[in-house]
């Protein structure tokens, strides 16, 4: 796939825009051509090869997404390097182990990376940025503009380039949890990311000449192979739903809380939206339909294996008005292979499944940590996180199991969380958001018939508030949601409110 579009952004209309930005009234600009997009790649192809770079070397990355960030990565693809994603959000303790543990070759960085390391560390760290010393970082160079104190820039070399590397080897390392003591980073190969990219185009089906509006690489690289542009999102709700209304995309990647953000904002959809990387519940869905969609698809994936699974509103709106528990996430996607482990958990396995966790010996099968309760016509159905069970009076209780059927009409989002009881016991809680200027008694009125559902799993109190988030796909923050409630509920003596 890579190859496909290093060779497609010099075929299919060069001089048409590969990436669009937008202003403030929401209309496009165009912030690279598909030609420049290959000619910013392989220069910076023969800078890293210059800088004697080669097949198996790792090659940190710490680049904003946007063009130079894509250039950089078909880049290292070229050359057979492997890339290793690094996160400037991660905090300098766990960023130091990662560091440790993939051992670049060379670190690539933006300055705006670099100045949340150096000069800049304490206005990044209220943004919520923080690196490493530069020092730390090893070898270092700068991609894009220089700031003062930036490392050397890694430039764009003109002249003939190696032939693109052949053959499998690892292709990227993406961090996804661990402690500073023993980081974890998922560690996909070459075959592994062209399956991944092959299903996302399979099941999206991208056309010439349209627009997409997304920001992850598994967008850009889908659609700038078929010759469609892409418009990066815009941050805030307003000028994200300005943007929409200006650019009419024919397919839509948002994050649930960027739908919620820009449906607040009075957003109009069209075409085909795909949402996924936290959960979306059919009654999210079913408002961005009602909102104007085509379709609205929820997709369920993981940083081990993406994509795994798709569910449209329609289908996953009938499963839920049947009253039937847990959180439909569709059909397995072709090439997907399903098994159930220990206590329901879901493996997955396919040409799409990482290779191996790095330091680790390869696995065919993905623990996926959720549990799961397949249908008879073999979709699946999430039950929750295994290590979100709540444990109250010797039953385990599996939230997952339950949440999708507290988001009634006027809810925007509802958490299942453990409260300690300070007798050894945990207090089932459920954290409810509501949306806009919803009523809490209206709200408590239309919840009454799914907590009475809910059997010896109804929770022991109902709190009405706003659901924490955490991370950069802003999921629900069960830790700090289970402080929270346990602060509101010692405040009110345990008191239902």
């Amino acid at each position: 796939m890579l190859d496909a579009l290093a060779h497609a952004l010099r075929t299919i209309d060069p001089d048409r825009p590969a990436l669009l930005g937008a202003t403030r009234s929401g209309a496009a600009r165009v912030i690279v051509r598909r030609g420049e997009l290959a000619e910013l790649a392989d220069g910076y192809a023969a800078a890293l090869h210059r800088r004697g770079l080669t097949t198996g070397d790792t090659l940190g990355v710490a680049v904003r997404p946007g063009p130079r960030g894509l250039a950089v990565l078909l880049a290292a693809y070229r050359l057979g390097l492997r890339v290793a994603v690094l996160d400037p959000t991660a905090g300098p303790d766990v960023l130091a182990a990662r560091l440790a543990l993939a051992r670049p070759d060379l670190v690539v960085a933006d300055a705006t990376a670099q100045a949340a390391a150096g000069w800049a560390r304490p206005l990044a760290r209220r943004a919520g940025l923080a690196l490493p010393p530069l020092a730390a970082l090893g070898p270092l160079a700068t991609v894009g503009p220089r700031l003062p104190g930036c490392a050397p820039a890694l430039g764009r070399r003109s002249g003939p380039l190696p032939e693109p590397v052949s053959g499998d080897g690892d292709a990227v390392i993406v961090f996804t949890a661990g402690t500073t003591a023993r980081p974890r980073a998922v560690v996909h190969s070459r075959a592994s990311l062209a399956a991944s990219l092959r299903a996302v185009t399979d099941l999206v089906a991208p056309e010439r000449g349209t627009t997409v509006l997304g920001g992850t690489f598994f967008v850009l690289a889908p659609a700038l192979t078929a010759g469609a542009r892409v418009a990066l999102p815009a941050r805030r709700g307003v000028r994200l739903a300005r943007q929409l209304a200006a650019l009419a995309p024919a397919n839509t990647y948002l994050t649930p809380p960027q739908l919620r953000a820009a449906l607040a904002a009075g957003a109009r959809f069209g075409g085909r939206v795909w949402t996924g990387s936290a959960p979306a519940d059919a009654a999210l869905l079913g408002r961005v339909r009602a909102a104007g969609a085509a379709q609205a698809w929820g997709v369920y994936a993981l940083t081990e294996l993406f994509p795994a699974a798709a569910v449209e509103a329609a289908e996953k709106g009938a499963f839920a008005a049947d009253g039937q528990a847990g959180d439909l996430v569709g059909h397995p996607l072709p090439g997907v292979r399903t098994a159930l482990g220990t206590d329901h958990e879901l493996l997955l396995a396919g040409p799409a499944a990482r290779d191996r966790y790095l330091g680790e010996a390869p696995d065919p099968w993905v623990r996926t940590g959720d549990r799961a309760t397949p249908t008879q016509d073999g979709r699946i159905v999430l039950a929750g996180r295994l290590k979100d069970m709540v444990l109250r009076r010797a039953e385990n209780i599996y939230p997952g199991l339950y949440e999708p059927a507290l988001h009634v009409r006027g809810v925007e989002l509802a958490v299942l969380v453990g409260v300690s009881d300070g007798q050894g016991d945990e207090r089932l809680v459920a954290l409810v958001q509501p949306r806009g200027s919803s009523d809490p008694r209206t709200l408590r009125a239309a919840l009454a018939a799914p907590l009475a559902r809910m059997g010896t799993a109804r929770p022991d109190a109902v709190l009405f508030g706003e659901v924490p988030l955490a991370g950069r796909s802003r999921k629900p923050d069960r830790k700090a949601a289970a402080a929270h409630c346990a602060a509101q509920l010692a405040t009110h003596h345990g008191g239902r409110r």
